[in-house]
């Protein structure tokens, strides 16, 4: 019997093996690179993080510590201020100063919620607050299922502003239940008409990034100003458009308990002034 000769094809794995190993080195390549860059984009946060030798490390976690570092750092020529309500608890106004070196040189209070919320700490901290010379504005926690017009009333009824003092905020993030997005804009326009014939100023809207860019922004951006809340910690600069940046809502601050939002605003202390109620 004749034997059959079988023909092997030509193997690749030569040429194969080059190919993985080629592609393995870009990938790795494209990752230390990214690493390289983060490091140096980043290196005044991590000196700052492997700096603490206190205590304060065990008041506030060390990367939460670095982004906030990193975040005022690039906004040196901006102003720089927090927000409180009664979940803050007692708060020691006398020992508020400074985060991280950066002057505080203003501050929003929570002063209703809803047509008949009053913040239970609201009376105390808008006093303090005065004395302690900071420039105070307040908000309201807007509720979208109840009467807008009661919302305001209950708003003016428990904040006097005077000379000085930031507009009045509208503090708007959640999603209505019983109504149309239609309906909610029309009750937000409500209060912030009304708000701003009493007061004889126009209102700044607050929510966060997704919230606006969603539902408010092409309806009321070229009427109001915003102040916009947006931890992503990527983000390290405020956007032109926003007055006020909430970047966090893990800052300590001595004089107070428990963790605080921090804001920027966008501009410089004399623009500051010059938004005040005059």
């Amino acid at each position: 019997m004749a034997k059959t000769t079988i023909r092997r094809k030509p193997t690749r794995k030569s040429s194969n093996s080059k190919s993985t190993f080629w592609t393995k080195f870009v990938i790795i390549s494209l990752i230390l690179f990214a690493l390289l860059f983060a490091v140096y984009h980043y290196r005044n946060a991590i000196l700052y993080y492997f700096s603490f030798k206190s205590d304060k490390v065990l008041k506030q976690e060390k990367l939460d510590a670095a982004r906030i570092f990193q975040v005022l750092k690039r906004h040196e020529d901006n102003v720089i201020g927090f927000d409180v309500s009664e979940y803050q608890g007692s708060i020691n106004w006398t020992e508020i100063d400074s985060l991280e070196q950066h002057k505080l040189h203003y501050v929003f209070i929570r002063a209703t919620a809803g047509s008949d919320r009053v913040d239970s700490k609201f009376k105390e901290n808008w006093k303090k607050a005065h004395k302690s010379n900071l420039i105070c504005g307040a908000y309201h926690y807007y509720r979208p299922n109840e009467n807008s017009i009661e919302q305001a009333k209950n708003f003016i009824k428990t904040v006097k502003l005077k000379k000085g003092n930031l507009p009045p905020v509208l503090d708007i993030e959640k999603l209505p239940e019983s109504q149309s997005i239609d309906s909610l804009k029309v009750g937000l326009k409500r209060w912030l008409n009304y708000v701003e014939k009493h007061y004889n100023v126009k209102p700044i809207i607050y929510s966060g990034e997704k919230y606006y860019e969603d539902f408010l922004k092409d309806e009321f951006e070229d009427d109001y100003t915003f102040w916009i809340a947006n931890y992503n910690p990527w983000k390290e600069t405020i956007d032109d458009e926003w007055l006020f940046w909430q970047f966090t809502e893990k800052a300590v601050i001595d004089g107070i308990e428990t963790k605080v939002d921090v804001n920027v605003y966008n501009g410089t202390p004399k623009m500051l002034q010059y938004l005040t109620i005059n």
